[in-house]
């Protein structure tokens, strides 16, 4: 809604513009509002205030009345129902022959009367915030996650357990595996930790929420570390983003076989891949250096090499 003095201000910008030679329809249009919405502020020879605020609005004529509400949250709120939906009981009495409101009725009445609330004895929704995290160097801030690898007959899989850097998009730990577990996700983040000398209680380890990101021995491994973990929020397929990324660089690549015949195969496949994407692989959000150099904080030096390259060959020819 607009205020009368903004209508006011508009419409004298309007005026100024057309005295001074535009159209009203074009100076409309530079305000933000349409013609007829002027001629409608306009109409009776004045300014008119929007009326929405001050409007009478009648009820509509199918509207429930208080017997009727009544009748409906006593239902609701009754033994019988106490645990169930409207959804669920709306067409259990249909199915006896009554019919006392729509569920979007019985919703709003629920709504209206303070009484919508999560019913029966499983755990009401959990709304959780949404992961925030900010790395600014290396070894502060890993995502990992396990994936499947086609096996030799359809219907079979191999595991990928991958973890890499989120500031260097560096894989820190892979492993390969014939199944998933918490102990195979405990070892997964111990080799990385050990391997990259995370000191202690400074890593943020991000995840799904797998059974493996869940399980006891899991979690025991990261708070023996000194490793906060995150969660992605259930439901939200790209609160894991990184992860799931480098799994479709790892599938895309020309090489992939699409199966493997064996888990050593598999392997051997993980083993190159990293290799190759670690030091040979120009990743573009790094502004094309490699996550090994990244990793390894030798970015700066590189671009500096680069923008002697790029002023001598602009000094060549500077056209």
């Amino acid at each position: 809604m607009i205020s009368l003095p903004d209508r006011d201000e508009a419409v004298q910008l309007i005026n100024e513009a057309v005295v001074s030679g535009a159209r009203q329809a074009r100076a409309c249009g530079e305000i933000g509002i349409a013609l007829r919405t002027l001629e409608r502020w306009r109409r009776g020879g004045a300014l008119n205030a929007d009326g929405r605020p001050t409007a009478r609005r009648p009820a509509p004529p199918g509207k429930l009345s208080a017997g009727e509400r009544a009748h409906v949250l006593a239902m609701a709120n009754s033994d019988r129902f106490a645990s169930l939906p409207p959804t669920q009981i709306v067409p259990i009495l249909a199915d006896e022959g009554q019919y006392i409101a729509s569920e979007s009725s019985f919703y709003r009445i629920l709504r209206e009367e303070s009484c919508q609330h999560h019913r029966g004895r499983a755990r009401a929704p959990q709304s959780r915030p949404v992961p925030r995290h900010c790395a600014t160097g290396p070894n502060q801030l890993y995502a990992w996650d396990i994936t499947y690898l086609p096996g030799p007959i359809q219907g079979m899989f191999f595991f990928l357990y991958l973890m890499l850097d989120v500031y260097s998009r560096k894989i820190v730990a892979h492993e390969v595996h014939a199944a998933e577990s918490a102990g195979l996700a405990a070892q997964l983040i111990e080799q990385a930790v050990r391997r990259e000398s995370v000191p202690h209680g400074v890593l943020v380890v991000h995840q799904d929420n797998g059974s493996p990101m869940k399980g006891s021995t899991y979690l025991a491994k990261l708070a023996e570390l000194g490793i906060r973990p995150s969660y992605s929020r259930p439901g939200v397929s790209d609160d894991n983003a990184y992860a799931e990324s480098l799994f479709r660089t790892c599938k895309y690549r020309p090489g992939f076989p699409g199966a493997f015949a064996s888990l050593d195969a598999a392997r051997a496949y993980m083993l190159r891949f990293t290799r190759w994407y670690n030091h040979e692989h120009k990743h573009r959000n790094l502004k094309f250096v490699s996550p090994a150099q990244r990793h390894a904080g030798e970015e700066r030096n590189i671009f500096a090499r680069r923008t002697v390259v790029y002023e001598a060959a602009r000094a060549r020819n500077p056209a």
